[in-house]
């Protein structure tokens, strides 16, 4: 592989189809797939598709900045958390911008109040022309060549 996008441990992305236009971001590669903060969560019906609305605080350690939210649900899953609960979960698929990079991704939700990044962008989201600088913040997918 000789080119490839360098992440920080921290980005920021773009969700345009939540109508999020920055939000920061924790690059999280011990999470399968990736959380983002939700401080209510409610379902609905659309016909026969399940619904969900919910707001957000896109603005860390704000929660005077309010945006509210909806998207299908694509799926409910269990899901363990860093201290080893497990709660049941919405998911839904959105669009990220990362960088010059545009991808669906698959996202579920949950409180993140008090977690100090609003999202977590798991390895699912993610793919093998991603790396990960641990060291690094704000590398928004640099494309850098790479010889391994």
């Amino acid at each position: 592989m000789d080119n490839i996008r360098l992440l920080g441990w921290r980005e920021w992305i773009s969700l345009p189809e939540l109508g999020i236009e920055k939000l920061k971001c924790k690059v999280d590669t011990g999470a399968k797939t990736s959380a983002l903060h939700a401080f209510y969560v409610d379902s609905f019906m659309i016909d026969d598709q399940k619904m969900v609305r919910f707001g957000i605080h896109p603005i860390q350690s704000n929660t005077t900045v309010i945006k509210h939210c909806e998207a299908k649900v694509v799926d409910e899953r269990v899901v363990t958390s860093s201290d080893g609960n497990k709660t049941l979960r919405y998911v839904i698929e959105t669009t990220m911008v990362l960088g010059d990079l545009t991808k669906k991704i698959e996202v579920t939700l949950t409180n993140r109040d008090n977690m100090r990044f609003r999202m977590l962008l798991g390895r699912r989201a993610l793919d093998e022309s991603f790396m990960v600088a641990p060291y690094l913040s704000y590398q928004n997918g640099k494309i850098v060549d790479f010889k391994a």
